[in-house]
């Protein structure tokens, strides 16, 4: 297949390109700086500019990741325009170009995160959840973000949204900010460690990614997570045993939301979300167990 990605220097686009360049795709990622590309997306073309795609290189399939880091600083009004513009502007100039094609790409799988759903307390849910009136810039977000999205559905387009959650990997993301203080034992649990904690193996995240790339039968919005949510303190617990270290210092939830504001609902809200849509597909996790993860993870080199 032909693939255009955005995002596809991020974390699970790098993950992506691996993956496919092995399978022999032609891909293509729509980047700012396109001569980096090749380097670190596993030999894909780097693109400048959208019209750069000429007609033989119409996309087959169009995967949408772009998007600044959510959790790298506060949100400031400058970084909420950042977030906004990276998310839902490059997003609407995208499906306009889509829109312009002689002929369009099969699919679209295009970012979310589990953010959509915003904070649900104890009750597990899944797919079926209905969108809440957005109580968070996370949320608001988010669901812009789809709306943008869901301007390229057509009958001859097929749209996934992709709502992912934390992204477990050794290369970067929650893990590898939490692995030197935790293995400084200056890890804990944070608040009242009660919350629920939705994430996935970054293997399995490409691995469902993958899947949906190829089910035809799959459209609609999939969550990106393992089938077995964490609470907070859980998360630490088992973070903790597999680098051998205490994690005794609990950041109580005041001090984060003096430190971080807004953007502190990203670490003490709770999401016991479900991947019930990807597992009635029939994807098969390899991953589905939090400690067996952190030990593939933090073993790897």
């Amino acid at each position: 297949m032909k693939i255009l990605l955005t995002g596809g220097t991020g974390l699970i686009g790098r993950a992506l390109c691996r993956r496919w360049a092995g399978d022999g795709h032609h891909l293509m990622v729509w980047s700012r700086r396109p001569k980096d590309v090749p380097a670190l997306c596993s030999g894909a073309r780097g693109i400048a500019r959208l019209d750069d795609i000429g007609d033989f290189d119409s996309p087959d399939a169009v995967v949408n990741l772009a998007g600044a880091p959510i959790a790298d600083r506060p949100w400031s009004n400058a970084r909420r325009r950042l977030l906004w513009d990276s998310r839902i502007g490059l997003t609407r100039e995208l499906t306009g170009w889509l829109a312009s094609l002689p002929v369009p790409p099969q699919v679209l799988l295009s970012g979310s995160a589990a953010g959509w759903y915003g904070d649900r307390g104890e009750q597990p849910f899944d797919e079926t959840a209905q969108a809440q009136a957005p109580s968070d810039f996370g949320s608001r977000l988010c669901q812009a973000w789809e709306d943008e999205a869901r301007r390229a559905e057509t009958p001859g387009t097929r749209l996934v949204l992709l709502r992912t959650a934390s992204v477990l990997s050794a290369e970067g993301g929650m893990l590898a900010r939490l692995r030197v203080p935790f293995r400084l034992g200056l890890g804990g649990r944070l608040g009242s460690g009660e919350q629920w904690l939705p994430w996935i193996h970054v293997d399995d995240a490409t691995g469902l990614i993958d899947f949906l790339l190829k089910r035809e039968d799959c459209r609609g919005p999939y969550n990106i997570c393992a089938p077995q949510p964490v609470r907070n303190a859980e998360f630490t617990r088992a973070l903790s045993d597999a680098l051998h270290r205490p994690a005794c210092l609990p950041v109580p939830a005041w001090a984060l939301r003096i430190g971080l504001g807004e953007m502190s609902g990203l670490l003490l809200g709770s999401q016991r979300l479900l991947a019930r849509r990807a597992q009635e597909a029939g994807y098969r996790f390899r991953f589905p167990d939090l400690d067996a993860a952190l030990r593939d993870l933090l073993t790897r080199r």
